[in-house]
């Protein structure tokens, strides 16, 4: 029988990155929720390890600041649980989690070589300090993790670019700036904005974004930003955008990838419980987690 790398469930207790603070109750709520117990299987282990909380703050720069002190607390939680032999899923919380979370396992495989990253999002969260109006630091760790913005998100563990470019695929992107998009254009970086999703179907996307992130890459990793999905089934986001990825698509195409041993960590982001409407988005953030994880599909395949 196969025994697969337990999940390390770890809290982003962060609201800081964003205008609406509630995803800062997210991770809790969805562990109060059962989530680990959902997530444990006859051949996974599911236990949470860490509750990491940003310092709170009201004002734009002191937002920043909070998130980027945070951001090494959540790293350096990230980095134990990879030195341990578990698989990190960072529950959040704002996605400007996200800095921290792949700024550890980018650092923990530097050696080996460079990670890939399949980045689910209505937004493309490329913004630097210059482009954006509002100074949100959830709309910068696409960009923050490709090299560009402030040093406190950049330069964790003294280095810049934890992604390259070729390495990173963002998939369901409909709301965001012309500065994102010329950024990410002129790096090169592979996006599926939402009509291309329509059009080809989301199973599709996901495929060829795999063959990407895991072609020149040692180890690879996904970031889902829950309003991703449509408003339907997840109403209890920080930002949602109308005209999202279907959750019967989402739940299909992901369905056993964590048991590829290329996949080193996951995380799922932006649950904001205030605005959950009888817990449709914790169940659908339950049922995403639930289908990535599974390696049932997997181990009848290498079975037969």
């Amino acid at each position: 029988m196969l025994k697969y790398k337990p999940l390390a469930l770890i809290g982003a207790e962060v609201g800081e990155g964003a205008s609406d603070s509630g995803c800062k109750l997210g991770a809790q709520a969805l562990r109060e929720r059962g989530l680990a117990q959902h997530l444990a299987g006859p051949h996974r282990d599911a236990r949470w390890v860490d509750m990491v909380q940003a310092r709170p703050e009201d004002q734009p720069q002191a937002r920043l600041d909070s998130v980027e002190e945070f951001s090494v607390r959540l790293a350096c939680a990230v980095r134990r649980q990879l030195q341990q032999g578990a698989m990190p899923v960072v529950v959040g919380g704002d996605h400007s989690c996200a800095v921290g979370t792949w700024s550890a396992v980018a650092d923990a495989w530097r050696e080996k070589g460079d990670i890939g990253l399949i980045w689910i999002d209505a937004h493309l969260d490329a913004h630097t300090p210059e482009s954006s109006d509002s100074l949100a630091p959830h709309g910068m760790p696409v960009a923050a993790l490709l090299g560009h913005g402030t040093p406190g998100l950049t330069s964790l563990y003294g280095w810049k670019g934890k992604v390259k470019p070729g390495n990173l695929v963002i998939i369901g992107a409909r709301s965001y700036e012309a500065g994102e998009r010329a950024l990410l254009e002129s790096l090169g970086v592979r996006v599926m904005y939402m009509p291309e999703v329509d059009r080809r179907g989301f199973g599709a996307c996901l495929a060829e974004g795999l063959a990407l992130v895991r072609r020149h890459t040692a180890a690879w990793g996904l970031s889902f930003d829950l309003d991703a999905l449509d408003p339907a089934d997840a109403p209890g986001t920080g930002t949602p955008v109308e005209a999202g990825i279907a959750l019967v698509d989402a739940l299909q195409a992901l369905h056993g990838h964590a048991a590829d041993p290329a996949c080193v960590a996951m995380e799922l982001t932006e649950y904001n419980p205030w605005r959950d409407i009888g817990g449709r988005t914790a169940a659908s953030a339950f049922a995403l987690l639930s289908a990535f994880a599974r390696a049932e599909l997997q181990e009848q395949a290498l079975a037969a």
